[in-house]
């Protein structure tokens, strides 16, 4: 392993501005979290986990090209993602007056619904793959880097944002534990909605 504990800190440090900057990631989180609690957003977050992985591997391995051959199938992505969000947002927009426990059509996907929705936001984006490539060569000397440091890298590009996203939904479900009455519920699941309509619009302009 050539990297050294200060490399990795300084990384760590900078993967930890980056998860305080709001983007989607961050509206599908807040969106879940107030609508279903914790457990609505725990599974998002391990979808995040995928790109988090994916991302900074192929920015690693340098495949410039995969941006440009399956340009494509990233456009595919991104507006999968798009009418994802806004379909779920609208969803929860209709139902406002209902919990959430209440209405077996945002309940039933459960967990599996999360991990999708987590995945969407993540891959659904593909600027992250252009900051991982542009940020990544200024942290390290990727021409020299072994196996263990390549592990080391992308176990801290989904380890830090990862931590971050699920002390927010925890944060997020506290809070929302002391609003129970209709008034309450109703005003949740429409700023639920909207964030979610906000998620596939950011993700769509982007």
């Amino acid at each position: 392993m050539t990297l050294t504990l200060a490399d990795l800190a300084l990384y760590t440090g900078a993967l930890l501005i980056l998860f305080l900057t709001p983007g989607p990631v961050w509206l599908a989180m807040l969106a879940r979290s107030m609508s279903g609690g914790f457990q609505a957003a725990w599974p998002l977050a391990l979808g995040v986990v995928v790109g988090d992985m994916l991302w900074p591997f192929l920015a690693i391995l340098g495949v410039t090209w995969i941006v440009s051959v399956f340009s494509g199938f990233m456009i595919a992505l991104q507006v999968l993602a798009v009418l994802m969000f806004v379909g779920m947002g609208a969803l929860l927009i209709r139902n406002a007056d209902r919990s959430i426990a209440a209405d077996s059509r945002l309940t039933r996907p459960g967990k599996w619904a999360g991990f999708m929705a987590g995945l969407a936001a993540i891959l659904g984006n593909p600027k992250a793959i252009l900051f991982y490539m542009g940020v990544l060569p200024g942290f390290f000397d990727l021409q020299n880097i072994t196996p263990a440091d390549i592990a080391a890298i992308v176990f801290l590009s989904f380890a830090v944002p990862l931590v971050g996203n699920l002390a927010l939904a925890l944060f997020v479900d506290r809070i929302r534990r002391v609003m129970n009455s209709p008034s309450a519920i109703r005003r949740t699941n429409v700023i639920s909605g909207w964030l979610l309509i906000g998620v596939g619009v950011l993700i769509g302009v982007t």
